[in-house]
């Protein structure tokens, strides 16, 4: 398999209540990225992904560029130990 790689990360800007979840949730799945996504209570919103470098940087820049209802502000991403065993990509709660 392809070098995995792992980034927490958080985003800011109006990305709650806005859909922001399952847009990442959905493009992730398309481009069989894998992880987490969750809203935080001081409006951001967490996530953990996984994937090539080439996936995640895709992912980055879907996330980035947002939509209509989606406007990202900060979004930083951090390395972090790969998960093995991780297949889907969900929505916390």
């Amino acid at each position: 398999m392809a070098d995995l790689i792992r980034y927490a990360g958080k985003a800011e800007g109006h990305v709650q209540g806005v859909g922001f979840r399952m847009y990442v949730q959905q493009h992730a799945k398309d481009l069989g990225v894998t992880g987490w996504i969750r809203n935080m209570e001081d409006g951001t919103v967490d996530m953990e992904l996984q994937g090539t470098q080439e996936q995640i940087d895709a992912l980055e820049k879907i996330i980035r560029k947002g939509n209509y209802f989606i406007r990202v502000e900060a979004f930083s991403l951090e390395a972090m130990p790969v998960v093995p065993e991780e297949t889907a990509f969900k929505i916390r709660y």
